[in-house]
């Protein structure tokens, strides 16, 4: 599927197919979450989603060691740990050519990249760089959880973001659940901004354990 089919298709979600067909933010073990990738496959189609996708921490080995890599349910996905503007945040990568040079070039070089938060921050990439390797391996950019990135201005950081090239922005995402406390802005707020710079809105329940919608 073509980056801009890709943006067609996500632009037909609504609220709630993130509840209940459509999970575009989930872990394996092959970063930080409990279950084997193939396992998620399959809980993935006893839970009849329509499309999801496995975002692991800067790497894409699942995909390149799945049997189901040509399931037209799983859409190739990345989180990339990136550091900007003296905060951390996270940017999603979708749709990819999981054999691009760029992209593998920026994932991790060993499990510590991929599973420890304090490695992963120390190893953090540029946004800039991160968004055009998603661009040149034919997929779309999306900031993850948007509310908890430490920023002042939401607005300001991501219309800094939309100048680098990012596409879309997840609106859909359970803070209650991975965090108690909202610093900076409400969790309304990313919807706003999807409207205000013409972003494509995702979600995910960003599991790391066993497949929640």
């Amino acid at each position: 599927m073509g980056k801009n089919d890709l943006k067609k298709l996500f632009s037909t979600f609504k609220k709630e197919d993130f509840f209940n067909s459509v999970n575009l933010h989930i872990h394996s073990n092959y970063s930080d979450g409990m279950n084997d990738f193939d396992e998620l496959v399959i809980q993935a189609k006893n839970k009849n989603l329509k499309y999801f996708s496995i975002t692991d921490h800067n790497c894409i080995l699942g995909y390149k060691n799945t049997k189901y890599i040509k399931d037209k349910a799983l859409i190739t996905g990345v989180e990339f740990d990136c550091f900007y503007r003296m905060s951390l945040l996270h940017i999603l990568g979708y749709g990819i050519d999981i054999e691009n040079e760029k992209i593998n070039n920026l994932c991790a070089k060993n499990e510590k990249e991929q599973r420890n938060d304090f490695i992963r921050l120390l190893k953090s990439r540029h946004p800039k760089n991160v968004i055009n390797a998603i661009h040149d391996a034919g997929g779309i950019a999306v900031l993850a959880h948007p509310c908890c990135c430490n920023v002042i201005s939401l607005d300001n950081f991501v219309k800094n973001l939309v100048s680098l090239g990012l596409d879309g922005i997840e609106t859909y995402y359970p803070y209650d659940r991975f965090r108690s406390v909202v610093k900076f802005s409400s969790r309304t707020q990313p919807f706003h901004l999807a409207q205000k710079y013409n972003l494509i809105q995702t979600g995910g329940s960003d599991c790391h354990g066993d497949l929640q919608m």
